[in-house]
């Protein structure tokens, strides 16, 4: 194991990536998984109640606008049967099997484009002091910086500079693939610090030769940095959490990019990396399920990253995430998986259709204010409220209690906001228009990005015009319904849009005191 002093890189001393992680432990998951067990019964019911009324003779209004409601309620239902299973199969690993001695060799592998040295430095130093193997870091630059190399240099790790920029990240992993030879590889993105335990917490599970690839939360450790990040970091706890839980428990927890632990015969007998795929690691974990490697997920915060820190970069990293997931949607079909693998692919990649039906909802109540036209006939505003409001207050219920309370409403909007990129996502994987693999900017501008948000503002508006065009005319009690609908989908969207309206701003929720990198590394400070 390379053994380093760690404080030439002093900037760390005051870096999130350093501080305790807010993550719920053991006790709060199992407490998550009592609440589900009691909800799940109920919202069975309240799902019978509410498509049984949806679904009588003599419902149907506009046949066009009925049949567009019914496919999304349905699609939706889908999602949510889906997440129910998944989240009843949660699963939480004791601690990791010891590592079989000798301590084996890992290649560590951190992939650098253009992210800035004091976001890099203290990631090379982290893994520099990784325990329980025998450590090689390589810090794998595409774009050729003479710092870089001097950083490299400085920490001990191996400095790699390729001449041929195919493939995006994953060329960049392949070529390092090519120069190294430990029987294991662990990749971190450039700005994801490794506790010094990661491999001692991992490895171990590496001993059954079946598994592929040990896979371990994507946290990030600057939410208090703004708004938008903090409900970015809300969205990830939740499928870190209660989802990626029961996903292992399935076995079937995809490979996500960073932090991760793999076995180099997996990745050889595959030929490495994809680098036809917008989200390599989506499509990697696809190829290695199906010849029957297995996965293991350890829920436990074992690096710390960035998320993205203005809605700029986060409608590119979503994007990305949606266009690559949309477009495995064939292989996952064409895959020789077993079944509950199978589905657990076509559900990951198939929420990323969701933003169709949330665009649909958000139509509707437009629609009928301006046109008269509505879907649902036979029936009054409170009956379908009486129907609709309990089914969906306790799935959102659900969605809260899954993520161990750590999910929250600014999250919820911030998905709505960007119903469109996800419609925009479908259209562009229909046309078959690959795009190209973007970094997430490690730094957030400060400044209002109403560009970003400009689906969302647009929304906003015809929502408020159909608003105003109803208020100026006569409000019947079903005019009054779509008003309410209308009025919520505009806080909903204004929520989820405010981080791009009003530029970044440091939330003031106190952190805890973060420890410098030497602290980390067992030293004296």
């Amino acid at each position: 194991m390379s053994e380093r002093p760690l404080q030439q890189f002093d900037t760390a001393a005051s870096d999130p990536r350093f501080g305790t992680p807010r993550w719920p432990g053991p006790e709060q998951w199992r407490a998550a998984d009592r609440k589900l067990l009691v909800l799940l019964p109920i919202s069975i019911a309240l799902a019978i109640w509410y498509f049984e009324w949806l679904l009588r003779p003599g419902r149907v209004g506009n046949p066009l606008l009925f049949a567009m409601l019914v496919a999304a309620e349905l699609f939706n239902l889908v999602q949510a049967t889906g997440f129910w299973w998944t989240c009843w199969h949660g699963r939480d690993r004791e601690g990791a099997p010891p590592i079989e001695s000798p301590a084996p060799a890992v290649d560590v592998l951190i992939p650098v484009y253009n992210e800035p040295l004091e976001v890099v430095g203290p990631t090379v130093a982290a893994a520099m002091a990784l325990r329980g193997a025998a450590v090689r870091v390589y810090l794998l630059d595409d774009a050729g910086r003479p710092e870089l190399a001097e950083l490299a240099g400085r920490y001990g790790a191996t400095y790699v500079h390729r001449e041929q920029h195919t493939g995006a990240k994953a060329g960049n992993l392949n070529n390092a693939l090519a120069l190294t030879d430990a029987p294991y590889v662990a990749v971190f993105d450039c700005d994801h610090v490794a506790s010094p335990e990661f491999l001692e917490e991992t490895l171990g599970w590496a001993n059954d030769p079946g598994v592929a690839y040990v896979q371990t939360p994507q946290y990030y450790a600057n939410a208090s940095s703004g708004q938008l990040t903090a409900a970015a970091a809300s969205q990830q706890s939740l499928f870190f959490g209660g989802i990626a839980r029961g996903k292992d428990g399935l076995d079937s927890m995809f490979c996500c990019g960073t932090n991760v632990v793999f076995r180099r015969e997996a990745l050889d007998q595959i030929g490495g990396f994809p680098e036809g795929s917008l989200t390599e690691d989506f499509s990697l974990s696809i190829r290695l399920h199906e010849l029957g490697w297995r996965s293991v997920y350890v829920n436990k915060v074992l690096a710390q990253g960035l998320g993205p820190e203005d809605m700029a970069s986060y409608v590119g990293q979503q994007q990305r995430w949606a266009r690559g997931c949309l477009a495995a949607l064939p292989a996952v079909i064409k895959a020789e998986l077993p079944w509950r693998v199978r589905l657990q692919y076509l559900l990951s990649s198939m929420f990323f259709l969701s933003g169709w039906t949330f665009g649909l909802y958000m139509a509707l109540p437009a629609i009928r204010i301006f046109t008269g036209a509505q879907p649902l006939a036979g029936a009054t505003a409170d009956q379908f409220l009486l129907h609709f409001a309990p089914y969906f207050g306790v799935s959102l219920v659900a969605v809260a209690v899954a993520g161990a309370g750590e999910y929250t409403f600014a999250a919820f909007a911030l998905l709505i906001a960007n119903y469109a990129l996800q419609v925009l996502s479908t259209l562009l994987v229909i046309a078959r228009r690959r795009g190209r693999f973007v970094v997430t900017a490690k730094r957030g501008q400060d400044a209002p990005q109403p560009l970003a948000a400009l689906p969302a503002l647009v929304s906003i508006a015809g929502l408020l015009s159909a608003v105003g065009f109803a208020v100026d005319g006569s409000l019947s009690a079903a005019t009054v319904n779509n008003v309410a609908f209308a009025t919520l989908h505009i806080t909903v969207l204004s929520v989820g849009a405010w981080p791009a309206i009003v530029g970044r701003r440091p939330l003031k929720a106190p952190r805890e005191e973060p420890m410098n990198v030497a602290e980390l590394a067992g030293e004296p400070a």
